[in-house]
């Protein structure tokens, strides 16, 4: 593994991880343990230290405010937390009565004595990642390390990486996707990955020539700020076999800029926390416009109707997943890991979409986020969709407001592009051409920036506030 300071070798990971349990076990004997470092090799280092002893890792979100940070930590009953002091610095500290120990201080001399790693009690996940909380407090996601070998051998056979891959990780590693796919993935398999904790496009070039990665996974929002890098050509993303993207609907013009700028083709996948994270993933011998891909194998899927009967192909419902990958359930929430489990055992997703002949799934909306607009069902993402095809909006976003006469009507947030002029009009003209006139944004307003998550999910709660 390299990340922005040094190369770590398997053995250097393992001593150093010697080193951290011994000084956790001297300085707490909680079950659960909270890690929260920048995107590197540490990250690694400390999960295999927390698994070593037994115990939970906590992956804590540094972009949170302190107040969310502080509610998490206290959520998860954490005394101990593995970090840097920049990262502390960076926070504004933890809240009392939690102990940081900084990986600066390990003992960098000496192998220490060699330790059988612990078994986790039974009733005790590997990991509690805390949802980003977009429509309310972050939950604790528990997976079991059966969750997470499962979907490390799922991405594992469905993309046949090897020892001879190269992963390119930027996601953030207290991301579902950043701790299976970008660092689970490359201790199983034994191939390089390569990390850099801040996304930066001119860095990530750099990257790229320097290290010719095979495999490349982002979010939209980072796709799109790679188009901006002045100097990036063909030739540098020429190594890569993957380019994935994830973590929310990839726009058409994004897709299309990097196919006409890069001549490369970005393939979208599918996951969710409680799903460790991957579920479906679109391989570029198959590749669907706005299709997520088929379902990993051991992994199914199924479309239902609110009534929750099963939908034929080529419906809109709400997808539901089953397999090995799946949650143990939300950290001291048994109600609401009730909720999202129907009868037979299935996830519910909160997504919708629908599924081909083929079984290549794509993603339509989500139900909380769906409009009723005179009686008809309208998602937002098919009027964003619209509204990220003018020339001049980098991205957007819609939500419903109230109206007295059709229940709902859509309102419009829009980014513009660099040196554009926001032109509603123009904006409202566009709509009409291609959507149902009850579909055009009643409003649309203009922001500097859409607030986002650390993951680059807008949070239309803000928007909504």
């Amino acid at each position: 593994m390299i990340d922005d300071q040094r190369t770590w070798r398997s053995f250097e990971l393992l001593i150093g991880a010697y080193h951290l349990a011994k000084k956790l076990e001297a300085s707490s004997s909680a079950q659960r343990i909270g890690v929260m470092v920048p995107t590197s090799g540490l990250f690694p280092l400390s999960a295999i230290a927390v698994w070593m002893l037994g115990r939970t890792l906590v992956p804590l979100n540094y972009l949170l405010s302190c107040e969310e940070l502080a509610y998490v930590i206290k959520d998860a009953e954490l005394d101990v937390v593995v970090t840097v002091r920049p990262m502390l610095e960076h926070v504004g500290g933890l809240p009392a009565g939690v102990t940081p120990v900084f990986l600066e201080d390990l003992a960098t001399r000496g192998v220490p004595p060699f330790r059988r790693a612990r078994r986790l009690p039974a009733d005790e996940p590997a990991v509690i990642l805390y949802t980003s909380g977009t429509s309310g407090r972050p939950k604790g996601v528990m997976l079991s390390d059966e969750n997470l070998s499962a979907n490390v051998e799922q991405c594992t056979e469905w993309a046949r990486f090897t020892d001879g891959d190269v992963l390119l990780g930027v996601l953030p590693q207290f991301h579902s996707f950043g701790l299976t796919v970008l660092s689970l993935l490359p201790l199983a398999v034994g191939c390089r990955a390569i990390y850099t904790a801040r996304f930066v496009p001119r860095r990530l070039i750099q990257l790229l020539r320097t290290h010719r990665p095979t495999a490349f996974i982002a979010i939209p929002s980072m796709y799109n700020a790679l188009l901006s890098a002045r100097d990036a050509a063909p030739e540098d993303f020429a190594s890569l076999r993957y380019v994935v993207s994830g973590g929310e609907p990839l726009p058409a013009a994004v897709y299309n800029a990097f196919r006409e700028k890069f001549n490369i083709t970005i393939n979208e996948g599918y996951g969710l926390t409680e799903t460790s994270p991957a579920t479906h993933w679109c391989r570029p011998h198959e590749h669907r416009v706005k299709s997520v891909g088929r379902a990993l194998p051991r992994v199914e899927t199924r479309i239902v109707s609110p009534e929750g009967r099963e939908l034929p192909v080529g419906e809109d419902g709400e997808i539901r997943l089953r397999g090995p990958n799946v949650m143990k359930g939300y950290f001291k929430l048994p109600e609401q890991t009730a909720a999202v489990f129907d009868e037979e055992g299935w996830f519910k997703t909160g997504d919708m979409g629908r599924l081909d002949a083929e079984g290549f799934l794509a993603i339509t909306g989500r139900i909380k986020e769906m409009l009723i607009i005179g009686g008809e069902n309208v998602f937002p993402r098919e009027i964003e969709e619209v509204l990220n095809g003018h020339d001049t909006v980098k991205d957007s976003a819609v939500i419903g407001m109230q109206d007295e006469s059709r229940g709902e009507v859509p309102i419009a947030f829009v980014e513009l592009k660099e040196g554009a002029t926001f032109d509603e009009a123009s904006l409202r003209a566009h709509c009409r051409t291609l959507l149902a006139g009850y579909k055009v944004p009643k409003e649309i307003r203009v922001l500097d920036a859409l607030p986002r998550n650390a993951t680059g999910k807008i949070m239309r709660r803000q928007l909504r506030a």
